[in-house]
């Protein structure tokens, strides 16, 4: 089955010409079903692009979902185009008393911020807060992971002393449970943050069961007792060339950034990098989707508490 996404939405044409069955609005008013409805609250600079990346994993499921775009705030952004966010994008307010079967909420470039820094961050402890009774699973992506510790359990904000950046390999530590069915016993996926996710720190301070962990990077994937809260440390979502060009941006920036780790081949720079993590991307998705929102949401949101 389809996602369900605006019309004329970018995402829509991309996914499209990649044979993914993606359903419009239009079309979508004659299906009669009970699509999953997930919120999206993006809070990455280049929205479209992590639309894209987002909406594709979305899509490798059989079951048909509807996706509400989030913003944090109504500042101008300097990597989308206004238009975009007023046609597709709605404010907290305007979602607020909505009930969903799943919410995902992005990284940010805010490695080194403080979280009493951040612009929004009353605005997104809010939201996070409205999550625990709204949402029947959230997925925290790299810096929100970080955000939600910080509201869940009153962990201050852990930071590396150099960028972690690169694909790692990870250990699966649970067999059976369902969010990691499939999965291999090890496994790659890409990092690219500031933030720390010591296992050690994780498991002292915290109820949450680790379910992959890496030596280099950390704890990867790790979940609250209910399944309601879903950690991932990294982004299985990246395309085979969103870490070069954070890589080059950085180089541009005169940052003198150190080169991603286990990502170009032969580690050189000028060659084309290629995904390694992908089927491991799909494969988390596709599991949250099914087995954290599907098999535990109720049929009838209203009831959800």
């Amino acid at each position: 089955m389809p996602i369900r996404i605006p019309d004329k939405l970018p995402a829509a044409g991309v996914l499209s010409e990649e044979n993914i069955f993606v359903m419009t609005e239009t079309r979508a008013v004659h299906q009669d079903i009970r699509p999953l409805r997930v919120l999206l609250l993006n809070l990455m600079p280049k929205k479209i692009e992590t639309e894209i990346q987002l909406m594709r994993m979305l899509s490798n499921s059989p079951l048909q979902v509807n996706v509400d775009l989030l913003r944090i705030d109504n500042r101008e952004s300097k990597n989308t185009p206004i238009t975009h966010l007023e046609t597709f994008y709605q404010d907290f307010a305007q979602v607020k008393q909505n009930k969903y079967d799943g919410l995902i909420i992005t990284g940010a470039p805010l490695g080194l911020v403080q979280f009493d820094d951040v612009v929004y961050w009353d605005t997104l402890v809010e939201i996070i807060e409205w999550s625990r009774h709204h949402v029947t699973s959230t997925l925290f992506l790299c810096w929100a992971a970080q955000a939600a510790l910080k509201v869940f359990y009153g962990l201050e904000k852990q930071t590396r002393d150099a960028k972690l950046s690169g694909v790692y390999e990870h250990r699966r530590l649970v067999a059976l449970d369902p969010l990691v069915r499939g999965f291999d016993d090890r496994f790659l996926a890409p990092h690219s943050r500031y933030a720390s996710f010591e296992g050690n720190f994780i498991r002292a301070n915290t109820d949450l069961q680790i379910f992959a962990e890496s030596d280099e990077a950390g704890v990867y994937l790790a979940v609250s007792p209910d399944c309601r809260q879903v950690y991932v440390t990294g982004h299985p979502e990246y395309d085979a060339d969103t870490l070069h060009n954070e890589y080059q941006r950085d180089v541009g920036l005169g940052l003198a950034p150190a080169m991603p780790v286990n990502y170009y081949p032969n580690n050189d720079a000028s060659q084309t990098p290629h995904s390694s993590w992908r089927s491991h991307g799909h494969l988390l998705f596709a599991n949250w989707l099914n087995y954290y929102v599907y098999q535990l949401t109720p049929f009838d949101l209203g009831t959800l508490s």
